[in-house]
C-alpha cells in the first residue's frame, strides 16, 4: 500500500502580534501607548488582505504600524514578540513598505528618480530602472511625458502621494504599511486615491495595513477592520468587511456599507466617550 503523500508545509503567518505591549519612558514619566495586543494575520495564496487600524486619536495605532516595520522608537516592543512571515521583526526590511500621510519625498529629485529610489539603492541597472519607473508612473495616474522631470514642489499633494505610492509598489513588497495617507487630501481626491488603492492593492497582492480615522474609508477599503480602545490602546473590536466592488462615490449609497458605518461610528462614539459611555453601551 502506497504511502500518502506528505501534508503541504503550513504557511508562515504574514504579521503576528503576540501579548505585545510598548511603554516608553520608566517611572512617573512612563507611557503604555498599546497593551497586550495579539492577533493573527494569515498567508492567504495568491491574495492579501486589506487590513484597516480604526481608533480614537492616540489610540496607538501608528504604534502598531511602526512596530511592523520595525521602526525605532516604537520597535523593539516593551514585551511580546511581533513576527513577519515567520520571523521575529528585527528592524526595516524591503519585504515592508511604508507610505505616511506626509507626502514623504525626496525634494532634490524629479518625479521619476523619487519613483525608482528603492530600485536604485538595490542596484538595477538605470535602463531597467528607468523603464520600470515610467511604467509605475502611469499605474499611479500620473503623465508621464508631463510629469516625470517635475520635482516634487510642483506637484499637488494627490500626486505627491501617488508618487509615494508608486515608490513603494514599485519594489513589489510582501506587507504594504500605510499610516493616513490620504487624512491631509480633499473629499474628491481622497475618494480617487481609494479607488486607486484597491485597484493597486489587487495586482501586487500584497497585504495592506491602513491606519484612518475615518469610519467610512475603514469600510470601504477593508477585509478587515480592527478597532483599539483609547490609551493605552487594546484590541477592542475585529470585524470581517465585505470587499469593495464599486467606486467609494457609489459603494456609500449601498445600504449595506451604510449599515456598517453606522454600526462602527456607534461603536466610536462609546470608545471616544470613555467608561461612561461604554457603562451606558454595556460595555464595562
Amino acid at each position: 500500500m502506497s504511502e500518502a503523500p506528505p501534508e503541504p508545509a503550513a504557511r508562515p503567518h504574514v504579521v503576528e502580534f503576540s501579548h505585545v505591549t510598548k511603554t516608553y519612558g520608566a517611572g512617573r514619566s512612563a507611557f503604555t501607548a498599546i497593551e497586550d495586543i495579539s492577533f493573527t494575520v494569515e498567508d492567504l495564496p495568491g491574495k492579501g488582505e486589506f487590513i484597516c487600524l480604526l481608533g480614537p486619536s492616540g489610540c496607538g495605532k501608528s504604534t502598531v504600524l511602526r512596530l511592523i516595520a520595525g521602526l525605532e522608537p516604537q520597535h523593539p516592543p516593551t514585551s511580546g514578540t511581533v513576527t513577519v512571515l515567520g520571523k521575529r521583526v528585527a528592524g526595516p526590511s524591503s519585504d515592508r513598505g511604508m507610505v505616511f500621510q506626509d507626502y514623504t519625498s525626496f525634494d532634490h529629485l524629479t518625479v521619476l528618480d523619487n519613483v525608482v529610489f528603492g530600485l536604485a539603492c538595490s542596484g538595477v541597472p538605470r535602463r531597467q530602472r528607468t523603464e520600470l519607473g515610467r511604467e509605475w508612473i502611469a499605474r499611479v495616474g500620473l503623465d508621464v511625458k508631463k510629469d516625470q522631470n517635475k520635482y516634487p514642489h510642483e506637484l499637488s499633494g494627490g500626486m505627491r502621494q501617488r508618487v509615494a505610492i508608486a515608490r513603494t509598489l514599485i519594489l513589489h513588497p510582501r506587507i504594504i504599511l500605510m499610516d493616513e495617507p490620504f487624512g491631509a487630501l480633499d473629499p474628491q481626491t481622497r475618494a480617487n486615491m481609494q479607488e486607486l488603492l484597491v485597484r493597486l492593492w489587487r495586482d501586487v497582492e500584497a497585504t495592506v495595513f491602513f491606519v484612518t480615522h475615518s469610519v467610512a474609508e475603514g469600510v470601504y477599503l477593508g477585509d478587515r477592520i480592527y478597532v483599539f480602545d483609547r490609551s493605552p490602546g487594546r484590541l477592542r473590536k475585529e470585524l470581517q468587511i465585505e470587499p469593495a466592488t464599486l467606486p467609494p462615490w457609489e459603494a456609500e449609497r449601498q445600504p449595506r456599507f451604510q449599515e456598517q458605518v453606522g454600526e462602527l461610528q456607534e461603536l466610536m462614539r462609546v470608545l471616544e466617550g470613555g467608561d461612561d459611555a461604554r457603562q451606558e453601551a454595556g460595555g464595562g
